[in-house]
């Protein structure tokens, strides 16, 4: 399958057409926040961003930048090709719970060991994520959790048609 032709990046923007294949993760110090039913469930100026090509980032927040209770153990495992085995959480505030949401790798593949036991929230199942304030706008497709903001220039795989790309 084609790729398609990369968005132009603009001043400030990064291209999800440079990350990397196999993907790497970075440091970042961006002020992030997950609400959920109306409350801040997280909130971190320390975070880790998953980088790889056609994907806008994935950010991963030290388990500790969750509130206390928030974060309630979920059935099931994925694996990563990269990343390894995932766990999965549900974010519970009161009666609102968002199924899945989250996910932690314990025990992280070669390379990711600085996301051990950091968790990682998709937009699309919560009230809202930001970055420095900007709402998150989920990456397509409900599979991957991206975090699309002004910063990145697509297009971004998840949608109809990029299963290939």
């Amino acid at each position: 399958m084609r790729h398609p032709k990369p968005d132009r990046a603009g001043p400030g923007q990064e291209s999800v057409w440079d990350y990397p294949r196999p993907p790497r993760v970075e440091p970042s110090s961006e002020h992030v926040e997950i609400l959920l039913g109306g409350q801040v469930v997280a909130r971190s100026d320390v975070s880790w961003r998953v980088l790889e090509t056609s994907h806008p980032p994935t950010y991963y927040l030290p388990r500790a930048a969750f509130a206390p209770g928030v974060l309630r153990e979920a059935e099931g495992a994925t694996w990563c090709e990269w990343k390894g085995q995932a766990a999965y959480f549900d974010l519970v505030v009161g009666s609102t719970v968002a199924a899945r949401a989250a996910w932690t790798y314990p025990d992280p593949s070669a390379g990711f060991e600085v996301i051990a036991d950091a968790v990682a929230v998709t937009p699309l199942l919560v009230e809202q994520c930001t970055v420095d304030g900007e709402a998150v706008t989920p990456q397509p497709g409900g599979f991957y959790g991206g975090w699309i903001t002004s910063r990145v220039a697509g297009p971004f795989k998840g949608g109809p048609g990029t299963h290939g790309w």
